[in-house]
């Protein structure tokens, strides 16, 4: 069998840059089948304009880089990867600027010292995230996993000899999903239906979620919430957490997370309402989305990555 074509990227960041926190994020969300994380390595299926083949990501520190290696007839779109990538990792961010921003907040300080380098974990696909979101409404994140395994094997495309057992699974497309039987799949059937109605909307062109040309202005960061918000079985928590990762907005803004309220509780009873833990967050704009993966890698630190976020 022929060897795969193979292109290499050097994604640069500016340090520092918290790599194992990053692969611990994806790891413990990691959909079963199409993406995996190994011996200090991102590992996934991917699909670019109607090409597919295999994405390995390493980090590189002594360069202050990712290498991303690109195998199959994909690698062929390795410079028009280079910035998708780069968001996913989110690799344009400034650390510096951050904690600028942050650092002199008391609740933060120590949050930003433990954990100089941490990240915004971006997403392949808007649209992926929005499923896995769904199918994390109320659930665990182990649960979640487990049901998008599930996804995947009712309504993916198997990779038919493939290498790698963990990521010889394309992750199903829109119209797939939609029209996939998702009966006994360990959700409840409102659910099942906000997914599938999700998934029609998007493969018919109804809802527009992962349009093409980030960085997103202001208003397409806007319309972007509006539309996902307008789609049944969606609300407010969903729609920021797909601005954190997907759209990769740097005050994407979690509210009502249930560890997020809690973490904020903890550090000062009185904010016990959504409303009051709004006002606290505005001081923390335009970064609060890293405020809210500091709260979550606090958790997570203590509970080995089976919470936050």
């Amino acid at each position: 069998m022929p060897k795969p074509a193979i292109a290499v990227l050097h994604l640069p960041y500016q340090p520092p840059f918290d790599w194992p926190r990053m692969l611990r994020f994806f790891n413990g969300r990691a959909t079963i089948g199409v993406e995996a994380v190994e011996n200090g390595a991102y590992l996934r299926a991917i699909e670019w304009e109607g090409d597919a083949g295999t994405l390995a990501v390493t980090l590189d520190a002594a360069k202050h880089c990712l290498v991303a290696t690109l195998a199959g007839k994909v690698s062929r779109h390795a410079d028009a990867l280079a910035a998708p990538l780069s968001r996913m990792f989110d690799l344009q961010a400034d650390p510096a600027a951050v904690k600028k921003a942050l650092g002199a907040d008391p609740w933060l300080k120590p949050l930003l010292k433990a954990a100089p380098g941490l990240r915004v974990p971006g997403a392949w696909s808007a649209f992926e995230l929005v499923v896995r979101t769904i199918i994390g409404q109320q659930v665990s994140v182990k649960a979640a996993t487990t049901i998008m395994g599930r996804v995947v094997q009712r309504a993916g495309q198997h990779i038919p000899d493939h290498g790698h057992a963990l990521t010889a699974w394309r992750f199903p497309t829109p119209a797939a999903l939609a029209d996939a039987d998702l009966s006994s799949i360990g959700m409840p059937g409102k659910r099942v239906a906000a997914l599938q109605g999700l998934a029609r909307a998007v493969a018919e062109g109804a809802a527009v979620i992962d349009p093409p040309g980030q960085p997103y202005s202001q208003e397409q960061l806007a319309q972007l919430r509006q539309t996902l918000l307008a789609q049944p079985g969606i609300g407010p928590w969903t729609v920021e957490y797909v601005a954190m990762r997907a759209w990769r907005d740097p005050d994407g803004w979690p509210a009502t997370d249930l560890v997020l309220m809690q973490a904020i509780a903890a550090r000062d009873a009185a904010l016990v309402k959504p409303a009051q833990q709004k006002q606290r967050s505005l001081a923390w704009a335009p970064y609060r989305a890293y405020v809210a993966q500091h709260l979550w890698n606090e958790i997570a630190d203590r509970a080995n990555g089976e919470r936050g976020g």
